[in-house]
């Protein structure tokens, strides 16, 4: 494993779970943003070269909302549930991934989309994560991706676009770049859980294609 590759080990649990302690993180009403509460699942796993990595999928083509798109575990919030629970139960659902709730290491700010949605990222502890499984009636393919990538030069990429006046946010991953919401949530995992920095990402915007 390349030196400059954090791993997988329990300095790191410890170091992500006590940044996520210290967070002040901002939760939205969903009354008053008029999305439906969504979550998803921002999975530290070990990387195909033992590596820490975190899971990324493609999302079937097929799917009537968002298909072929770069995204993270996650799903609607169904009547009763919390969001670490949803969080939790989708992972299981996409990609065969069961993760007890001490595999919780905390939660990241909520991130209103143009399509409707309230998200909650939580973030979660998936260890050697072998054998996933991936749905094919939701998900195209799985990916483990260095999280040293979200330190790479020129993460994030920061644009603008008439139609808004806010930035919208991508990350170069995979040969290709992923856009909010999935790129704003991965940066923020970047700066608060692996930098302990108090970093907001709700005002970063997303492509047109993905405001519908």
């Amino acid at each position: 494993m390349d030196a400059s590759q954090p791993a997988l080990d329990d300095a790191l649990r410890a170091r992500v779970r006590a940044h996520l302690g210290r967070f002040a993180r901002r939760a939205v009403d969903a009354a008053e943003s008029a999305g439906r509460p969504a979550a998803v699942a921002l999975t530290l796993v070990e990387g195909e070269r033992g590596e820490a990595a975190f899971l990324l999928t493609r999302r079937a083509a097929k799917l009537r909302a968002h298909g072929g798109q770069w995204a993270l575990p996650g799903g609607r919030v169904d009547r009763g549930e919390t969001s670490v629970d949803a969080a939790l139960r989708e992972l299981e659902e996409e990609l065969g991934l069961a993760v007890p709730a001490e595999g919780v290491l905390g939660v990241l700010d909520d991130y209103p989309t143009r399509s409707g949605f309230l998200i909650t990222p939580v973030v979660v502890w998936g260890g050697a994560a072998p054998g996933l499984r991936p749905d094919a009636r939701e998900v195209a393919s799985v990916h483990r991706v260095p999280l040293a990538a979200l330190d790479a030069p020129g993460v994030p990429h920061l644009r603008f676009i008439p139609e808004s006046e806010r930035p919208v946010i991508s990350i170069p991953l995979l040969g290709t770049n992923v856009h909010a919401p999935t790129a704003a949530l991965l940066y923020q995992l970047r700066e608060v859980a692996l930098h302990g920095r108090d970093t907001r990402v709700a005002h970063f915007e997303q492509p047109v294609w993905a405001w519908r």
